[in-house]
């Protein structure tokens, strides 16, 4: 049977039709508080639960720590009681659909850490029922549910896609996106059985504008890598053709806008000082990693992840550069990063490069200090914390190099241009400031 022929109706397809089921949802961080809003938007009550005693507390009172998710939309639905935060896993006993949504890190080998996954499937366990969906939204390699969760579910004696139903559907996020965000964005879906994947479906098509169905949660499991790995090989790429372009004196930028003129065959990809965020840095390894357990070199996936975490060590060199080039060394020099956050307008430092950037310029003796509107404070590697400064003129005049690491839209290019020494630009965020304004060096 394929995942796309109908079956007769379930109870919780009676109960998702009438909107009386009821969703849990496993972690509210970046993936499951905005899942939770559509849900409870749709009509449905949602369970939240959570490990983080701050985080739920925030959540009762109707306070978003998510960047997508404002206070104004999470309030009136905490308040008529829509979505209920919780630290009692009991309270999934209630769930008849339940989202499994944590985090999926690397270990320090760059191996995949499971042990959310893990953990959520265990706290789920002694609730599990009949008629129940599990849905798991975390990135991972492909065969986890099917390998890892579906036996630790079948072992309290119930069987997928007889007695529950089991399927994956990989989170599409991307964080400050103002087009696109969870309701908008299509949605894979696969199951374990073909009915797990239509029972699936037909949850996710209450709150989502598009439902895609696969043919297994393998399936639907290695969809979300592709789509991660395309952008790091191709991120890698245009980082090598920045280092490329400035060996050969041009613009790399230039370069590429010029190539995107081109109606067919070529997607643009934009450089910059690394990868950062939940995703790019980390799902291809997972890919990697998998494969490698099959006798199977990955050797683009690991070309392109040497490149893109090298790149770090690049910026400090091209900095170094500048500032030698203008009679100074790196050493001593002080040097403003503007920008800490993964990518322009958020507050998530995840993998920021920019980390990694503030590291190598203090071992190299040069005085870092760092201004970002939406990232007050910032806690390092080492333990030890820094906080942003204000941005004024007179720390622009100070400063010996300002580097600009993350492109917000709250930043004054114009201003910062004319009154630093000079401006290093990872960025290409000064492409509209007038000619003969601040000496400034591009990636």
């Amino acid at each position: 049977m394929s995942a796309t022929q109908t079956t007769a109706r379930s109870p919780l397809e009676t109960k998702l039709a009438a909107r009386t089921a009821k969703v849990g949802v496993i972690g509210l961080g970046y993936v499951g508080l905005p899942l939770a809003v559509e849900v409870a938007k749709a009509g449905l009550d949602v369970i939240g639960f959570e490990i983080s005693g701050k985080k739920v507390a925030n959540i009762s009172s109707g306070h978003s720590d998510i960047d997508d998710i404002e206070d104004a939309t999470l309030a009136p639905l905490v308040k008529s009681g829509k979505i209920k935060a919780t630290l009692d896993a009991k309270a999934l006993r209630e769930a008849d659909c339940v989202a499994i949504c944590v985090p999926t890190p690397l270990s320090k080998t760059k191996d995949p850490d499971v042990s959310f996954i893990v953990a959520a499937v265990d706290t789920l366990l002694p609730y599990l029922h009949p008629d129940m969906l599990i849905v798991l939204e975390s990135t991972t390699y492909p065969g986890t549910t099917e390998e890892l969760i579906r036996p630790k579910l079948e072992a309290a004696g119930l069987k997928a896609g007889i007695d529950f139903y089991l399927a994956f559907s990989p989170e599409r996020v991307d964080p400050g996106n103002p087009k696109y965000g969870t309701r908008n964005t299509p949605r894979i879906v696969g199951g374990t059985t073909a009915q797990c994947t239509q029972i699936a479906k037909t949850f996710y098509s209450i709150f989502l504008d598009n439902v895609v169905t696969v043919s297994s949660t393998q399936a639907a499991e290695t969809v979300k890598l592709l789509e991660n790995t395309f952008r790091s090989v191709n991120i890698g790429l245009v980082n090598e053709v920045a280092q490329m372009c400035a060996r050969l004196n041009l613009d790399v930028w230039e370069i590429i806008d010029a190539a995107a003129t081109k109606p067919f065959g070529f997607m643009p990809f934009y450089p910059g000082p690394g990868l950062g965020g939940h995703c790019i840095p980390i799902d291809p390894h997972y890919w990697s990693w998998k494969l490698k357990s099959l006798n199977y070199y990955a050797r683009f996936i690991e070309l392109a992840g040497d490149i893109n975490s090298h790149m770090p060590e690049y910026v400090v060199e091209r900095i170094g550069d500048v500032l030698n080039n203008e009679g100074k060394a790196l050493r001593g020099s002080e040097i403003l990063i503007l920008g800490v956050a993964y990518k322009r307008d958020i507050s998530d430092v995840r993998e920021s490069p920019s980390l990694d950037v503030i590291r190598l310029l203090q071992v190299r003796g040069a005085k870092v200090s760092y201004a970002d509107p939406h990232v007050p404070s910032l806690r390092m590697e080492d333990g030890s914390e820094m906080k942003a400064i204000a941005l004024t003129d007179q720390i622009l005049a100070k400063s010996d190099c300002v580097a600009i690491l993350t492109d917000h839209t709250g930043f004054d290019y114009d201003n910062i241009c004319a009154k630093s020494h000079m401006v290093f630009d990872s960025r290409n965020a000064t492409k509209n400031v007038p000619k003969g304004v601040g000496k400034i060096y591009k990636l």
